[in-house]
């Protein structure tokens, strides 16, 4: 889609002019509220409900409205207009979601030209920030993810890995960074196996790994049904009993993980948040989670948004409400935030959000007696990595 600069510059001047009158921030979000990743697109909003409740429907006296725009799967045409709409129809002052990478960078452009703060809530690539000075991030990257995670694996003892990530580009940093990392610390990485995004049948692509005969299987997937049948692959075709180690990221999703039964316990990941996170915040989000919205499923797609909104709230607080995009940006570098994931810090150069990696294993929870995430490790406050290999 081309965008005319100076007609979107003149709706955009036209649109913040008619915000400033208003008492009310509006937030567009863009994610899948339908489809086969409709779990993040409803967490997002379950979070956001928790968030405005505990904070009695309002930000600093400003009522906040948010525009909910489904995008079903990664589709950049289509994101860019939805966003497109959202700033210059629905006037929004504020943007998030974004579950890939494609769909995140296509709208960089936009968010440039109207200076309208964007806050990713999952996509993963490390140089989403740099596509936008009006970027943030309340997810992760995929460096962050696996760079401890090897760390992991090398202070195990392990010594040799098989590699086996979606072929696009987060599967491709996810190798990078996991490689160069556990090869730094005296590993061996004896084969790299990329599998296409639309493989549904995960065993030919196990049997191959398996045949190389690693200590470890390192795996990233991008979340969904495929990721739920490649770990139900690697635990029904033996390969843990036969001595071969999975570490992944994501693959034990909460949304996922009941139905994987007992075969699932003791599978060991890495990453940013898990909904059994022992913190006082995080047992108050849950409790009013489960209020607001009986029988939901508090996973990662929950952090994602109820952290943003830390972010979105500090920069409606700064501005007064006022559509400022620059002092918005301004007001968050260098911030420290506590969300339920933990600690969380935006850096005052990069605007790379820097935050905690939890190493996790599937328990059964003695008082639920539900399986969880439970954390045995932290690796503390890590950085974006990635900008290391850029």
């Amino acid at each position: 889609m081309k965008i005319l600069s100076g007609a979107l510059a003149l709706a955009v001047s036209l649109t913040l002019s008619g915000a400033a009158l208003a008492d009310t921030v509006k937030v567009g979000v863009i994610g899948a509220f339908s489809g086969p990743f409709s779990v993040y697109g409803v967490g997002w909003q379950q979070a956001f409900d928790v968030f405005m409740d505990q904070h009695g429907g309002k930000i600093a006296g400003h009522d906040v409205e948010f525009v909910y725009r489904d995008l079903p799967a990664s589709d950049p045409q289509r994101a860019r207009a939805l966003a497109q709409e959202l700033i210059i129809r629905d006037h929004v002052q504020y943007l998030a979601g974004f579950i890939f990478t494609a769909d995140a960078m296509s709208v960089a452009p936009l968010i440039e030209e109207a200076k309208i703060p964007a806050v990713t809530l999952n996509a993963a690539s490390s140089p989403i920030i740099d596509s936008s000075q009006y970027f943030l991030r309340a997810s992760y990257t995929t460096y962050q993810l696996a760079t401890p995670v090897a760390n992991f694996a090398a202070d195990e003892g392990l010594k040799t890995v098989v590699t086996m990530v979606s072929d696009y580009v987060p599967g491709h940093e996810m190798e990078e960074a996991f490689s160069r990392t556990f090869e730094g610390r005296g590993g061996t990485v004896v084969e790299k196996i990329r599998m296409p995004l639309s493989t549904t049948d995960f065993g030919p692509f196990l049997q191959r790994a398996r045949a190389a005969k690693p200590d470890l299987i390192f795996g990233f997937l991008p979340g969904g049904p495929s990721t739920y049948a490649y770990l139900k692959t690697y635990i029904d075709n033996g390969m843990r009993d036969s001595g071969i180690r999975f570490l992944g990221n994501g693959e034990t999703q909460e949304f996922d993980l009941q139905a994987m039964g007992d075969a699932a316990l003791g599978i060991e990941t890495g990453h940013v948040y898990s909904a059994a996170h022992d913190s006082e915040l995080n047992k108050h989000f849950l409790a009013d989670l489960e209020r607001l919205h009986p029988g939901a499923v508090p996973s990662l797609p929950h952090a994602g948004a109820y952290d943003a909104m830390l972010m979105i709230a500090a920069m409606i607080e700064a501005t007064d409400g006022k559509p400022d995009g620059d002092a918005a940006i301004a007001a968050v570098k260098g911030k420290q935030f506590e969300g339920i994931r933990g600690p969380l810090k935006i850096d005052a150069e990069t605007r790379d959000l820097v935050e905690n990696l939890y190493m996790r294993k599937v328990e059964r929870d003695e008082a639920t007696g539900l399986l969880v995430n439970r954390e045995f490790k932290t690796y503390e406050m890590q950085p974006d990595y990635g900008r290391e290999y850029r």
